[in-house]
């Protein structure tokens, strides 16, 4: 999506794809966001968003994460977890069905080209994460739980099929 594009959630359940992007030392990437209005209403959350017209979760996965991070040299594996989610951002409720994709990646730089407009009022920066410093974090993490999700991603390896986890409603 070009950078001039506007975000376009009207309402209802919103197809979501999300990628836990980790790099050769088992970091995580993760986005710093903020309400658009108060930069004091933060958060961490994984790269991703909604699915456009007639792609797959998986071509969604990938183009949010090249659009929101610049990074293109990715495995993209199975998906780890699935979300229900709602919650108020911008002025409106979002409804979420939030797929979370596994990727790997050689490339730690982040450049984020392609933001939405709100995204570039609300996305203030990239972060990559070890295990440890997630679990230490007294940030506010989405999705909650994710430092323990980690760890047991990288001490079993990814779930035989998707884990459902529960949903958050804020």
């Amino acid at each position: 999506m070009p950078a001039e594009a506007t975000d376009t959630y009207e309402g209802g359940l919103r197809k979501v794809a999300r990628v836990v992007l980790l790099d050769p030392d088992d970091r995580i990437l993760l986005l710093y966001g903020h309400e658009p209005d108060d930069p004091s209403d933060d958060w961490w959350f994984t790269p991703g968003g909604g699915v456009e017209g007639e792609e797959t979760r998986e071509q969604a996965a990938v183009r949010e994460l090249a659009e929101e991070t610049g990074i293109t040299d990715i495995e993209l594996g199975p998906v780890l977890w699935r979300r229900m989610c709602s919650f108020p951002f911008a002025g409106r409720r979002w409804d979420q069905d939030e797929w979370y994709y596994l990727a790997r990646t050689t490339q730690t730089v982040t450049q984020a080209l392609g933001l939405t407009e709100l995204e570039r009022r609300s996305v203030a920066g990239a972060r990559w994460w070890t295990c440890q410093e997630l679990t230490r974090a007294h940030e506010t993490v989405y999705p909650t739980r994710l430092a323990e999700l980690l760890r047991r991603l990288l001490d079993e390896g990814p779930p035989p099929g998707p884990v459902t986890l529960d949903p958050e409603i804020v």
